[in-house]
């Protein structure tokens, strides 16, 4: 099998115990609209912040993940698939990748998992909060763990809630732009399908919060798109 043919095959396919989550499906190079207006999280994330973050930041993955593949002769392809299996990448254009297609893959799922405040769920509930409820013992204490996986992580990088390969909820954290899906760059124990992040990089936050990323988070909490968590979690648990 030729690598483009390769890298065409199926996400579930490629991540094996692991599924990509399931509003990202065959995530190609370009960037969907923000499901929202930019100024619908505020107050919590002002409107500056995300036509930055999605305008500039977002933007500009795409298009150096898109030099990286060209420069490697990868035709475009899932980039789900591209980050899920790394290493099987040439090794010189592997950084690139990693960085930038990770930046472009997490931050589709952060703007499908925030929506304004009060227009949907105002917290976990079904399976999914059952399930939050019986790990973590309350939705107070996951989002004290997972709050702290966020304020401890150094530098730039994210918090998740992710599903385990045995179908447990587990908080994790990485480093810049990593994700749980990164197959020989994540520990194995770490390893899960993502249903919730945060991005705890300065340029998610700095404008409004400054250096106060726990005041960031706690706002964060507020515009959390729990219907869209659940739907990831009942789709990763039937995988």
């Amino acid at each position: 099998m030729n690598r483009r043919a390769f890298l065409s095959t199926s996400t579930a396919a490629l991540a094996g115990t692991l599924i990509a989550p399931s509003t990202s499906l065959a995530l190609d190079l370009t960037q969907a609209p923000l499901p929202y207006a930019p100024e619908a999280l505020e107050p919590h994330i002002d409107a500056l912040t995300m036509n930055i973050h999605f305008g500039k930041h977002h933007t500009a993955y795409i298009s150096k993940l898109g030099d990286a593949l060209k420069a490697a002769s990868i035709g475009k392809t899932d980039a789900i698939e591209l980050v899920s299996d790394i290493k099987s990448l040439p090794e010189a254009s592997q950084t690139a990748i990693r960085n930038n297609g990770g930046g472009h893959v997490n931050h589709t799922w952060f703007w499908k998992w925030m929506a304004p405040a009060g227009s949907g769920p105002k917290g976990p509930e079904g399976k999914l909060g059952a399930a939050i409820q019986s790990t973590f013992s309350s939705v107070d204490d996951f989002k004290k763990v997972f709050g702290e996986a966020g304020v401890k992580r150094f530098g730039s990088g994210w918090a998740w809630l992710i599903v385990t390969k045995d179908g447990k909820l587990k908080v994790t954290s990485t480093p810049n732009q990593d994700n749980p899906l990164m197959k020989g760059i994540v520990d194995e124990a770490d390893l899960g399908t993502p249903i919730l992040g945060l991005d705890v990089w300065e340029h998610a936050y700095y404008l409004k919060y400054q250096n106060k990323r726990p005041d960031y988070i706690a706002a964060w909490w507020n515009v959390v798109n729990w219907a869209e968590v659940a739907k990831g979690y009942e789709a990763a648990i039937k995988a």
